[in-house]
């Protein structure tokens, strides 16, 4: 992975943690190989690996991330239920 590739990216980002999940994802999109989404949306030269092309459309605004917040995406909390208790038969 190029380091000089990663700095750009970064400072593109704004956080390292973002970043990781990013390429990664890209990553295993483009070692994929299904369909159009394994292809690179960058001119790629010789030498470059899947993690250096996914740095590169990170720079070149190819490919972004979007924060899902609280609202967007609401999550309902269930109780969980209680049991019944079984009634014990008196022995015979």
């Amino acid at each position: 992975m190029n380091i000089e590739l990663t700095k750009r990216a970064l400072e593109k980002v704004g956080n390292q943690h973002i970043l990781v999940n990013v390429i990664s994802r890209r990553v295993r999109q483009l070692n994929s190989g299904a369909g159009g989404s394994s292809r690179p949306l960058v001119e790629v030269t010789a030498g470059m690996g899947a993690a250096d092309i996914a740095l590169l459309e990170v720079i070149e605004d190819k490919i972004g991330f979007e924060f899902v917040t609280e609202e967007a995406a609401p999550v309902e909390v269930v109780a969980p239920r209680k049991r019944a208790k079984k009634e014990k038969t008196p022995a015979a």
